[in-house]
């Protein structure tokens, strides 16, 4: 059991609740009788014997730790030993190095000091070597007959001899010229010949993309007078071959990128020379291909599509470069940066020159040719139209005329309805005049924008608004009848009213999206605006006359069609008839309807309302007067009743297309007097006090009631004496 004791306290972790508890389940299943009974001395016996064991296993256990206890700490002797000792060898092992730090630091002074001395007593003698060897050079060139030196003979030698030829020319600059001008030609020729070697040499590096060698060669010419020169020939080599495809301007960023790298590894002063490799892709490759482009200016419409290619191209590829960091947007002239703008217009190189001109003449040309194709079109010539008031004089005067005499020398055209306004051509007008000033933003120098775009906007006007849209005007308002005959008069000046609002507000947007952006904050925006308000004013008087022209020719033939085709029996029958509308009112009815889905067609907003209660005003005041020229029984009344309802219904209309308040209670007062034909005597007072005709004139109501036929034979005066 002493084994089966360890195993179990050994356990990790140990829990001594369950050590007792298997202890009691091992004695109760030793200690188990029949019947599922336990012997409870034999389970005192086992746990009195297992803790005599346990008392022992920990007497062992004691012991036990007591020798481990023991032998720790003899080791730990031994190591406070050791380590004492390793200590002491510690602490003379950093006495020794700090020795010899100290000698190490002593000889390395000695050293450097025996250094500067050895190079103080070098550096003259490397001099007065390196000018001896100079002196020797200067000798052969001093020397009658050429100079036949291997140095300045061998192509392998070129490095060295560029370096002697260099110092001698420098020295020659300082020897007087009359002793020794030979030599000094003779060094100047061998300093010229070495340089087009040098030259030479870095461009053949260069087709074989040798950079080491290009960028030794780069070096020494650095010193030389002819270093642009060899900054030249990389660029020209660079460049050749290159940006010759149908769209150069896409080819120039990529050409940048590739030969920055080259540049960067083998020129001393990258950026001055990819600014001069940018300056010579401009100002040759872009502006040679520019002008080739723009070379037949026969056709303006092409040449000015042309020039705006070439400019936004041009930009493009100046934001692309500035988005790389090749070129900067401002520009550092005191670095030798480049400017975008600079770099523009160099490429374009008076390309701008008269484009002003040019663009002004395309437009005018383009406008007047879409007018002519449009009227030609319409088989139409247009006419010297002559306005103000002697025009109008004369055309009153016809109409009178012709009335009285029953012919027609007005001589009145209305071309068959048509309106002569296109919505689909201005739009094509304005389409082309939107990128006249979308080029003229473009191309125009800030001096030169607020000018040409007044001058292109006034072209706009004039073919737009008064060639086309005013000229339309002049056109409907001649062709507005005269209500001078029995047929209704036609009018299309409603239709016209409603294109020319539908362009007028083309052309507004236009000059919001088109116009104004190219004046924003010049002295030229002010004056734009008043041109524009002017001639919106000269086509908005020109329909309000349309209107009111077109109004007094409905009301003028409604009122000669009621005092011809009214008849006095119409109120006033003789006998049982059904109450309908008379023929004259059913006459007028049908024409005001069509009249007035025109008019709902035509306007809109402000202008429908205006027009709606004006066309009521007139036709109420017409009907008004016209019922007071007859007599009217009681069927009459009826039927009298029965014609204001047509008319109000005809004119005031309901729903979307009701006439403005004020039109509807003229026509409900109207149906109210007319109720005053139909009522009984007795109850005439309480009429007149009712809601509707309590703020009528007294006098008004008395004619009325008048017009009664049984107005003298029932004695109505005494019924409406308190009316009085």
């Amino acid at each position: 059991m002493m084994n089966q004791y360890i195993k179990e306290l050994e356990q990790d972790p140990f829990n001594p609740d369950e050590f007792v508890e298997r202890m009691v389940r091992r004695s109760m299943q030793e200690s188990r009788l029949q019947d599922d009974e336990f012997d409870p001395e034999m389970i005192h016996d086992i746990f009195t014997q297992a803790i005599q064991d346990l008392k022992v296993l920990q007497e062992r256990q004691e012991r036990k730790c007591a020798r481990l206890e023991q032998a720790v700490q003899e080791e730990e002797k031994l190591y406070n030993t050791k380590l004492s000792e390793i200590m002491d060898q510690h602490t003379h092992c950093v006495n020794v190095f700090s020795t010899l730090d100290e000698r190490m630091s002593r000889c390395g002074g000695r050293a450097l000091d025996v250094g500067e001395k050895l190079g103080a007593a070098r550096a003259p003698r490397a001099r007065a070597a390196a000018a001896r060897d100079l002196l020797s050079h200067l000798a052969h060139f001093l020397s009658p007959g050429p100079v036949l030196i291997d140095l300045f003979n061998d192509p392998n030698k070129l490095n060295e001899a560029a370096d002697v030829i260099q110092k001698l020319h420098t020295i020659a600059q300082e020897l007087p010229p009359d002793k020794f001008e030979v030599a000094k030609k003779k060094i100047e020729a061998k300093y010229d010949e070495i340089e087009r070697n040098l030259i030479e040499g870095f461009v053949k590096a260069q087709n074989q993309n040798n950079l080491n060698k290009m960028k030794d060669i780069a070096n020494i010419m650095t010193n030389f007078k002819g270093y642009s020169q060899c900054v030249d020939a990389f660029i020209e080599t660079s460049q050749m071959n290159s940006l010759l495809g149908k769209d150069i301007f896409s080819a120039v960023l990529p050409l940048c990128q590739k030969n920055y790298t080259i540049i960067s590894n083998v020129f001393p002063n990258p950026e001055q020379v990819l600014s001069k490799f940018v300056l010579n892709i401009f100002h040759l490759k872009l502006q040679k291909y520019i002008q080739t482009k723009l070379a037949d200016k026969n056709d303006v419409d092409k040449y000015l599509r042309n020039l705006y290619d070439m400019y936004t191209s041009t930009q493009r590829v100046c934001d692309e470069l500035v988005a790389a960091g090749f070129i900067s947007a401002e520009g550092n002239a005191a670095i030798g940066d480049l400017r975008r703008e600079a770099l523009v217009n160099g490429a374009m190189a008076g390309a701008n020159d008269g484009y002003s001109a040019m663009e002004n003449r395309r437009l005018k040309a383009a406008l007047s040719n879409a007018l002519n194709v449009y009227y030609t079109e319409k088989q139409h010539v247009k006419k010297q139209i002559q306005g103000g008031g002697f025009q109008e004089l004369r055309r009153d005067l016809q109409a009178v005329i012709g009335t009285r005499a029953n012919i027609n020398i007005a001589q009145i055209e209305n071309y068959g309805g048509e309106t002569f306004l296109s919505e689909q051509l201005v739009q094509k007008m304005l389409s082309d005049a939107k990128t006249s000033f979308l080029r003229c933003k473009t191309l125009c120098t800030p001096n030169e924008l607020p000018g040409t775009t007044t001058s292109l906007f006034e072209v706009l006007i004039q073919h737009l608004l008064i060639e086309h849209v005013d000229y339309a005007l002049d056109l409907g308002l001649q062709s507005i009848p005269i209500a001078e005959s029995k047929s209704p008069p036609q009018i299309y000046f409603f239709d016209i009213v409603k294109q020319a609002n539908t362009i007028v507000k083309l052309f507004g947007e236009h000059f919001q999206e088109s116009v104004l952006p190219c004046l924003s904050s010049t002295s030229k925006q002010n004056e734009c605006v008043q041109r524009k308000t002017a001639i919106m004013e000269q086509l908005e008087n020109k329909l309000d006359a349309g209107l009111e022209r077109a109004i007094s020719a409905i009301v003028s033939w409604v009122k000669l069609h009621l005092q011809t085709e009214q008849k006095k029996t119409d109120y006033k029958p003789e006998g049982d008839i059904d109450t309908l509308a008379s023929p004259a009112c059913t006459a007028v009815v049908s024409y005001l309807n069509s009249v007035m889905d025109k008019i709902h067609k035509g306007l809109e907003g402000e202008n429908l309302n205006a027009v709606t209660l004006e066309l009521a005003i007139r036709l109420h005041r017409v009907i008004y007067e016209h019922l007071q020229n007859f007599q009217f029984n009681s069927a009459g009344a009826m039927i009298a009743i029965c014609d204001v309802k047509e008319y109000r219904s005809a004119v005031c209309g309901r729903g979307p297309r009701a006439a403005p308040p004020p039109a509807h209670a003229l026509f409900d007062a109207l149906h109210a007097l007319c109720n005053l034909l139909l009522v009984k005597p007795e109850n005439l007072h309480q009429v007149c006090e009712g809601e509707t005709l309590a703020e009528l004139d007294r006098s008004i109501l008395l004619n009325f009631i008048q017009l009664r036929s049984d107005y003298k034979s029932h004695k109505l005066s005494s019924f409406l004496k308190g009316l009085s």
